[in-house]
């Protein structure tokens, strides 16, 4: 099996980043509307990061908002960022590898999409994201569309040809609280009738 990061730079080349765009906006959309009105309601600017980025779309749109001040995208495949960087928009793109990378600042809303379960240890880098990615008060935010509930899923690993950890929601959900942060909610975002829906992850720190 191949890296992660080496799957999705060939997708990157062959112009797929386009497609995960369109197929995860939805959820993405439901995610960042849900974490913008808590920042509208705080009434401060604030600093974002989209861990596993892409082509930037997300952090672009998140860009746009008049209380974010500092936009970043971090990509662990080469050629998504060489992609998002051509791409206008006031977003700080990184190409750095999640596992082994360490911020030199903190957010105030780390928002990241189908990235969690390719990482060598996922409930580590969750309570990492919390002590030293996350500014007091500041929000994590993830979805997941690959995990035990939604059926579809289960053959992408295979399919993909790249290593995928198999988690049930309620697993999930314990590694949020292991992690440190409170007031950790969850929902299913986009469900249909053959589609369980993204699993939707979020607390805050403090």
């Amino acid at each position: 099996m191949q890296k992660p990061i080496e799957i999705f730079g060939k997708w990157a080349e062959e112009g797929k980043d386009v497609g995960m765009e369109k197929g995860h906006a939805t959820s993405v959309k439901d995610m960042l509307n849900f974490a913008l009105q808590e920042r509208t309601n705080i009434g401060k600017n604030f600093s974002f990061l989209d861990l596993g980025c892409g082509n930037g779309w997300a952090a672009r749109k998140v860009a746009e908002n008049t209380l974010c001040t500092d936009a970043v995208g971090l990509d662990g495949a080469e050629q998504m960022i060489i992609n998002a960087k051509k791409i206008a928009g006031q977003v700080e793109y990184i190409h750095a590898d999640i596992n082994s990378y360490i911020p030199n600042r903190k957010f105030d809303l780390i928002h990241s999409m189908e990235v969690l379960y390719y990482l060598k240890d996922p409930a580590e880098k969750v309570k990492s994201f919390t002590n030293n990615w996350l500014e007091d008060q500041g929000r994590l935010i993830i979805g997941i569309d690959h995990y035990y509930e939604n059926l579809d899923s289960h053959s992408w690993e295979e399919k993909v040809g790249t290593p995928m950890l198999m988690l049930k929601e309620a697993e999930w959900l314990d590694i949020f609280f292991a992690s440190g942060l409170n007031d950790i909610k969850s929902w299913r975002s986009n469900p249909s009738k053959d589609w369980s829906g993204t699993l939707v992850l979020t607390g805050k720190k403090g």
